[in-house]
């Protein structure tokens, strides 16, 4: 594998199935090449937890693109690498979930690999939570902010690939079928 397309979303609420922000970066032979960051108008109400958490708000994403509109644009990003995420099930749900419920069509199943899945394996014995690799490492980190999310998760795997990480292990597949 030489390039990865490691990616983050954030939510609006609890049902977890729109996105209110997304951030990718992309690893090409083992540096970080590109990033992407971009709000997403989730046609959904805000919890009050998600705002505080994200610090995304309805007035936050206002004139922000809906996920079709932003879809157009990050489609070729999202599927020039294996997709890569920090507790990778729950980002890929939420991407799922948003193509499904506008009628997006892209693939029947795409592979991914997950960050946390990596390090369990290569630290045992540590937390695996995002802040903490993060402090474990030096990786700089403003936490629940997508862009740096992704950031911190790209350099994780970097991490983990150094470590001699068989990337091969850890990949999944997630059927995008209805």
């Amino acid at each position: 594998m030489s390039r990865f397309v490691v990616f983050d979303v954030e939510t609006p609420n609890r049902l977890s199935n729109r996105m209110s922000a997304i951030g990718i970066t992309v690893i090409e032979d083992g540096v970080i090449v590109n990033e992407y960051y971009s709000l997403v108008d989730p046609e959904q109400p805000f919890d009050y937890f998600n705002t505080r958490l994200t610090g995304i708000s309805e007035e936050t994403v206002a004139g922000a693109p809906t996920f079709p509109e932003l879809w157009t644009r990050i489609e070729p990003l999202m599927s020039s690498g294996l997709l890569a995420a920090h507790n990778a099930s729950f980002d890929m749900s939420v991407l799922k979930k948003c193509l499904r419920d506008y009628e997006i069509e892209w693939k029947p199943y795409v592979r991914y690999l997950c960050t946390v899945q990596m390090s369990r394996r290569l630290l045992p014995g540590i937390s695996h939570k995002l802040n903490d690799l993060c402090d474990y490492f030096g990786i700089c980190l403003n936490h629940h902010q997508a862009d740096s999310d992704s950031r911190a998760c790209a350099e994780i795997l970097l991490h983990c690939i150094d470590a001699g990480a068989d990337v091969r292990q850890f990949i999944r597949t997630c059927s995008l079928d209805r």
